[in-house]
């Protein structure tokens, strides 16, 4: 059994920012993380194309901005890199390959206790910590709807987190399904590739240019959401006209009030609009059934395809493991509290990375985590 401090849960983004905090404040922790290398996500499941969708000035971790030569929206392997700095400048080493089975507050002696399989020696260890911070992300267990017929789909299926490239798929029938911005980019690299390229757009949703998105993010330090919104939605409609004749509808709600409310982000436009204006990138209503290969939509119209793309997201999974999950997540393991106080729990226990605000609200996660630690454990000495 190994007492700690403060115990870190998933090396992700989210971890990283944590432990640098921690650092800051000479506070002793470890990271505890399920795979063989830090920040998974990036450099393991993210497609070959992608650039951070924000600009950089709010895509950073404490205490390290991105370079003034960096370009303004950087692709994934120059983030990669900067992970990779971040480790080192702070000096982070996460135990490996430790999958967290289960956490549970103990009230006797006021501290959690953690176990974790060490997943090399098949042994379980044992952590009790005084202060807990859940950062496995919302992006720790990938979603694929339950389909009528899906496992009757005789093509190829596979979540984006698994995608990497169009080159693999050219002169084949492509159903890209999820209209988010992975959705989006992805539909769009198929059919950089000559795929034939069909994608699932249900719900409505906002799609604007990085630069309408950066614009936005500056004035909403200065004005009212809904401001903001209504200048937003006017330079979207300036750039894309009506949509809806495409397949695309409008949410009711703006952008910025969607995202800070509900999560929901804008799709931030790489030139999947004009493909499907084009008519290059075909749009379809959600799935009634698959058959074969066989899928038949909700309209009535029915197509084959070799291959279906889910581009369905994630899921948090924290509550798998915390058992004492109430104390800062809700049923779906996302936070309880409303933001911004979202990242505090009872009895000594923090989630960083789950306000849906990206690597800026990772940022301020980390930032207050760590700051709210290091006064309890003050406070704590003085007494």
């Amino acid at each position: 059994m190994e007492e700690i401090v403060v115990l870190i849960v998933g090396a992700g983004p989210s971890g990283l920012a944590t432990s640098a905090c921690l650092s800051v404040h000479s506070i002793p922790h470890i990271i505890l993380e399920k795979e063989d290398i830090y920040a998974s996500l990036w450099k393991k499941r993210a497609y070959d194309r992608l650039k951070l969708h924000l600009a950089k000035e709010f895509c950073s971790l404490p205490f390290k901005p991105h370079s003034p030569d960096s370009p303004t929206y950087i692709p994934k392997d120059m983030f990669v890199d900067y992970l990779d700095d971040y480790v080192k400048t702070f000096n982070i080493q996460p135990k490996y390959q430790r999958h967290v089975e289960s956490a549970s507050y103990d009230e006797a002696d006021g501290k959690w206790r953690i176990e974790a399989k060490n997943v090399l020696t098949g042994g379980v260890e044992v952590y009790v910590a005084e202060f807990l911070v859940v950062a496995s992300g919302e992006n720790s267990g990938k979603y694929i709807p339950e389909l009528p017929g899906l496992d009757s789909f005789s093509g190829e299926t596979l979540h984006s987190s698994e995608y990497k490239s169009g080159a693999k798929y050219e002169n084949k029938e492509v159903l890209v399904v999820g209209c988010g911005n992975s959705g989006m980019e992805i539909a769009y690299d198929l059919s950089n590739y000559g795929v034939q390229t069909a994608i699932v757009i249900r719900n409505p949703v906002h799609v604007v240019s990085k630069e309408i998105v950066r614009v936005g993010m500056i004035f909403s330090k200065y004005l009212p959401i809904f401001i903001v919104d209504i200048m937003t939605v006017l330079m979207s409609k300036i750039l894309y006209g009506d949509l809806s004749k495409y397949g695309i509808r409008r949410p009711t709600k703006g952008p910025f009030y969607l995202k800070a409310t509900a999560g929901r982000a804008p799709v931030i436009d790489v030139g999947t609009v004009a493909k499907i204006k084009s008519k290059e990138i075909k749009v379809v209503p959600a799935i009634s059934s698959i058959d074969g290969k066989k899928v038949l939509f909700e309209d009535g119209a029915e197509r084959e395809f070799d291959v279906i793309v889910f581009a369905t997201g994630y899921r948090s999974v924290a509550n798998n493991w915390l058992k004492d999950f109430k104390h800062v997540l809700n049923e779906t393991g996302m936070p309880k509290n409303d933001f911004p106080h979202h990242w505090k729990g009872e009895k000594n226990l923090y989630c960083c990375g789950l306000s849906r605000r990206g690597l800026f609200g990772v940022s301020m996660d980390a930032s207050a985590i760590a700051d709210d630690i290091k006064k309890v454990v003050t406070e704590k000495l003085n007494k």
